[in-house]
């Protein structure tokens, strides 16, 4: 979950308007605080919590905003607010496990500049990139890409290829990652450690590209989620461990894992009669099985 923090982002981190070709002021505008109320008895209550905040990424005149979805996972209430002083509610649109993005629609009229899509295909290992919070550029930090790979979450995610970052921007959730050019390239995701070189890590984020939305925008927005069959939910959170181990840190409880017998501290080392091989490979082969309802 976002741990959000108070205050500005330090001037010599932030963007600078002189070193880009594009009005950032304007750019910046179209990214909205927003916060969520779920109810004390909803599924994702104990581990999210019932009051979320982070940020949203109006990508429509019509006020349609792109967001991380468990920001808005299960909400009741919504509410917006922009660079200027407007405020308003919305309503969920859409949430895709899948992806891990969430959808929602301002109820009044936003009077700011939708961001236009770029592609990761246009960002590397060393591109300049800013990642955006609500509140202008004293919530906007200057970082960089440093790896485009895949991302394997405990929580039952996978995606092929998702952008790295660093710095981290200390209010992640929903922030925008924009290129050099102005155009949206993902939505903040995850607090990530990396290696920096001699056993130092530092801090970065885990961006959700945002070349995964446009195929599935609109089952989005007709359905509020996409029109594929079900995966299979083993309520079983896991990591790598050393070698290609994967190790059982927690259960979701009642979940299939938990009813099967499946304990914290287990070591998974097959799905069927299959070797994994890694985090990643034990969610394919799982998925492989089958849609949901299927016996693993």
């Amino acid at each position: 979950m976002d741990k959000s923090k108070e205050g500005s982002i330090p001037s010599e981190m932030r963007p600078r308007a002189t070193d880009y070709g594009f009005d950032l002021d304007r750019m910046l505008s179209g990214v909205v605080s927003l916060r969520a109320e779920i109810p004390e008895d909803a599924f994702t209550a104990e581990v999210l919590g019932t009051e979320r905040a982070g940020h949203g990424v109006v990508i429509s005149d019509n006020g349609l905003i792109l967001t991380i979805g468990y920001l808005i996972t299960e909400a009741e209430n919504i509410w917006l607010a922009a660079n200027n002083g407007q405020v308003a509610q919305a309503h969920v649109v859409g949430y895709d496990q899948a992806t891990g993005f969430g959808l929602v629609q301002a109820l009044a009229r936003l009077d700011v500049t939708p961001m236009s899509f770029g592609s990761i295909k246009d960002a590397h290992p060393g591109s300049r990139v800013i990642l955006a919070g609500h509140g202008g550029q004293t919530q906007a930090i200057e970082a960089e890409v440093i790896a485009k790979r895949e991302f394997a979450g405990y929580w039952e995610y996978l995606i092929d290829e998702a952008l790295f970052t660093s710095p981290a921007h200390p209010n992640w959730g929903g922030a925008a990652c924009v290129g050099i050019d102005g155009r949206l390239l993902g939505i903040g995701s995850l607090l990530i450690q990396h290696s920096g070189g001699e056993e130092a890590s530092a801090d970065g984020n885990m961006i959700v590209p945002v070349d995964l939305l446009p195929p599935i925008l609109d089952d989005l927005l007709r359905f509020g989620q996409v029109q594929r069959p079900p995966r299979p939910w083993l309520g079983m959170f896991t990591a790598d461990g050393s070698d290609d181990d994967v190790f059982v840190v927690g259960l979701a409880k009642g979940g299939p894992a938990d009813e099967a017998g499946i304990e914290v501290a287990d070591v998974v080392t097959k799905v069927g009669d299959e070797d994994i091989e890694s985090l990643a490979d034990m969610w394919r082969k799982i998925w492989a099985q089958g849609a949901a309802g299927v016996e693993i």
